[in-house]
């Protein structure tokens, strides 16, 4: 059966849709048939996320409305034959229900071992919807006050829900501005809002220029997404330490570099 993990925030711009395509990725290539799905009506970008947009024939309206098979509408990753998404690509979802997707859902679980649930940003009905059909769930926030706040709304109502588990990502941590007092440690972080922690993942450049799966394996956040990954498949909670370059003789150096950035 496959673990279908709905990936949600409390607002948008926290990187969701990122670390949802990135952590795809990661998960593919340490042998894990991954599917990812867009359930973000609207602001659909996930496709564009793992750089697959000029490949949609059918989406997943296209499968529930009965034009197409599920097979028809997945598209396989060029570089990793674990990776596959659904794409949404619609404006608007008319309708379709969260059991209409829990129902497609279920007749790939045994073809996948991960089905990543990309959730639209809010708790409008996209957000129920996506959650729904989920079995477990990851909230990514940033450690800004404002994503925090609606992070910890966001916490509360998914314990509403029968999740196995709801764990923490936090995004965009510089380690830094940690090391220099200006930023919440990432244990501050878990302690407010009380759920597990399963990635930490630097603010970068990469994130921003690669396309999912492409991040350079040198890059800090490549080897902090693999570390979810593995955190994710193995149940442990090995972070990445986000302020390991910036200590000692030489970090304090890049910290006086990064100072005022």
């Amino acid at each position: 059966m496959a673990r279908k993990i709905v990936i949600t925030s409390g607002k948008g711009g926290v990187g969701k849709t990122t670390v949802t395509a990135n952590l795809g990725s990661l998960l593919a290539k340490i042998g894990k048939s991954t599917l990812l799905v867009d359930l973000d009506f609207g602001l659909n970008n996930l496709d564009v996320a793992l750089g697959v947009e000029n490949k949609i024939v059918f989406d997943l309206k296209d499968v529930i409305e009965g034009r197409c098979r599920v097979k028809q509408a997945l598209i396989e990753d060029a570089k990793n034959g674990n990776l596959f998404v659904l794409p949404s690509g619609s404006l608007k979802s008319n309708g379709i229900t969260g059991a209409q997707v829990k129902l497609l859902l279920s007749g790939l679980d045994k073809i996948f071992d991960y089905i990543l649930i990309d959730c639209p940003a809010g708790i409008d009905v996209g957000f129920h919807r996506a959650v729904s059909v989920a079995d477990e769930a990851i909230v990514v926030t940033t450690p800004t006050l404002s994503s925090l706040k609606d992070a910890d709304t966001v916490i509360s109502i998914l314990k509403s829900y029968s999740l196995k588990k709801v764990n923490l990502v936090i995004n965009r941590m510089r380690g830094d501005l940690i090391l220099n007092d200006k930023m919440m440690t990432a244990l501050d972080i878990k302690n407010f809002l009380g759920i597990d922690l399963v990635g930490v993942i630097p603010e970068e450049d990469w994130l921003f220029l690669c396309n999912g799966g492409k991040l350079p394996k040198r890059s800090d956040s490549y080897k902090a997404i693999k570390t979810l990954a593995i955190n994710l498949d193995k149940n442990q909670t090995k972070l990445y330490d986000v302020t390991q370059k910036y200590s000692g003789f030489f970090g304090s150096i890049r910290r006086s570099l990064k100072k005022g950035v």
